[in-house]
């Protein structure tokens, strides 16, 4: 099935979780430079690029990959929420945001997976 007929027949709930990941991989790889390029958000960049892309083409290892984003994304948002100490509202809101909807939609993958 080609990419755009893919588009096409999918619904919300089946595009949402590629949206998030890829946009968290763009948005982190966008950021790289601005935070002086640390190896961590590179890599959990790149990471959330190729889980979006195994997500979209339902591949086996997709949901390991969720499985390490949960936890990656987890530390790096509780450590910066520990840092920053809720100075920066932005960020803080960002990375709570970031939290949540990365266990929101690692829950959402566990339950649609089919157990073989």
């Amino acid at each position: 099935m080609s990419f755009v007929s893919k588009l096409k027949t999918a619904d919300f709930k089946e595009l949402a979780p590629v949206i998030f990941y890829g946009t968290v991989g763009v948005l982190l790889i966008v950021l790289l430079p601005f935070s002086n390029f640390p190896p961590h958000i590179g890599l959990t960049g790149a990471l959330s690029l190729v889980t979006a892309y195994g997500i979209l083409k339902n591949r086996f290892w997709a949901f390991w990959l969720v499985l390490a984003l949960l936890g990656v994304a987890t530390t790096i948002a509780l450590y910066t929420l520990s840092v920053l100490a809720f100075t920066n509202w932005i960020v803080t809101i960002s990375m709570i945001a970031y939290a949540v909807l990365t266990w929101i939609f690692t829950l959402h993958l566990a339950l649609k997976r089919k157990t073989v």
